[in-house]
């Protein structure tokens, strides 16, 4: 059993910290920001702390057809179907997780490539995804082209990443809240112990110049829809709403700006968001036309040129560092298959570390 430590108790740091406590290793997470519920957290403080604010859905972004197995673009639809079923075994056997399954519904009123070479059999045998169909011209909103449905999965991240935490703690893991630096400093934190590999769940990437911030504005509000939308317009402007189940209300957003340091909701923007959603779906405002806004959402998402990073480092002093960062708007929907992933690598490390100690042990 080998002694691993997680920076981040984000849901892609919670996620890998239980995965690899599956494994049968010891597992101590620390981390600054840890979970907390709705009506306590502070959006001003903890704005860089990611998992709160997210939308946390799947919205599943195709391969094209014909990307190869090793592109980008397949690898993280792979980890998106391992997220689903992942959600699903949770879903079913743990009702208090903050997990709910609806419809989705994508629009484009513009659709590409992808979209217009999509088949329903390629979507459910070779997409995986379930109970798809397109939907007829009759049911489309005004202005949108081509339109289609899935099971899919939306979250309270809240309640989601509270129960993470106390599934990991309940387990035995151990739990130090500090600011971290540089992964480095962990190696050298005496309280810790001994520390075999570090998983660096950090989201910034301490240093990474590939790493920026996409700042994103959404509105909650208490109005109910039972389905998730999303479509995209002709310009390519988003407009979606996440119902979050568990009295958690309706996201409805939202924008995506990079490198936007401004942490202060606009009131025009969310006019913009509000009205731009009820224009796909009137049913969202009910029986007196109106929405109940509960409050106004700015979250960074730290985001990476080029994608993720996840990989293995031998750093300084032969460290281990396993790298998982850098997801930006799409934490939630990749978080199992990325910590399957981690899990993978640190499998092979392991092995490779008592390779090298048998190797010693038989020269003495």
């Amino acid at each position: 059993m080998s002694t691993i430590v997680v920076i981040g108790a984000g849901v892609t740091g919670l996620s890998c910290a239980l995965r690899i406590q599956e494994a049968g290793h010891s597992v101590t997470i620390v981390a600054k920001d840890l979970p907390s519920g709705f009506e306590i957290i502070d959006s001003a403080t903890q704005i860089n702390f990611t998992s709160p604010w997210g939308g946390a859905h799947n919205r599943f972004i195709l391969p094209k057809p014909g990307a190869a197995p090793d592109s980008q673009e397949a690898r993280e639809h792979e980890m998106a179907l391992l997220t689903w079923e992942a959600m699903r075994s949770l879903h079913d056997r743990h009702p208090e997780a903050g997990i709910t399954f609806l419809k989705a519904y994508d629009y484009f009123d513009a659709p590409g490539p992808i979209e217009n070479t999509l088949t329903e059999e390629r979507a459910r045998n070779e997409l995986g995804m379930k109970e798809f169909r397109f939907h007829t011209k009759e049911e489309l909103p005004e202005g949108v082209k081509v339109g289609y449905e899935y099971q899919t999965w939306c979250i309270n991240p809240m309640v989601y990443c509270a129960f993470l935490l106390r599934r990991f703690a309940y387990r035995g893991g151990k739990i130090v809240r500090k600011e971290i630096r540089d992964p480095q400093e962990v190696f050298e934190m005496r309280d810790l112990g001994p520390c075999d590999v570090l998983i660096n769940a950090s989201g910034i990437g301490f240093g990474d110049n590939d790493v920026f911030i996409t700042t994103g504005q959404t509105c909650l509000v208490a109005n109910h829809c039972p389905i998730s939308i999303s479509r995209i317009d002709a310009e390519g402007k988003f407009t979606f709403n996440i119902p979050r189940g568990f009295e958690g209300g309706t996201i409805v957003g939202g924008t995506k700006i990079p490198n936007y340091w401004n942490p202060n909701p606009s009131l025009e923007v969310r006019g913009q968001l509000l009205t731009r959603f009820a224009a796909t779906c009137p049913d969202i405002l009910g029986p007196d036309g109106k929405y109940t806004v509960i409050r106004d959402i700015v979250g960074r998402r730290p985001t990476r040129r080029g994608g993720m990073r996840l990989e293995t480092e031998i750093a300084q002093g032969n460290k281990c560092i396993i790298h998982a960062y850098g997801l930006g708007g799409r934490g939630y929907e990749l978080s199992w298959g990325v910590a399957h992933r981690v899990s993978e690598l640190l499998a092979s490390q392991t092995r490779s570390a008592d390779i090298s100690l048998n190797r010693r042990q038989s020269k003495m």
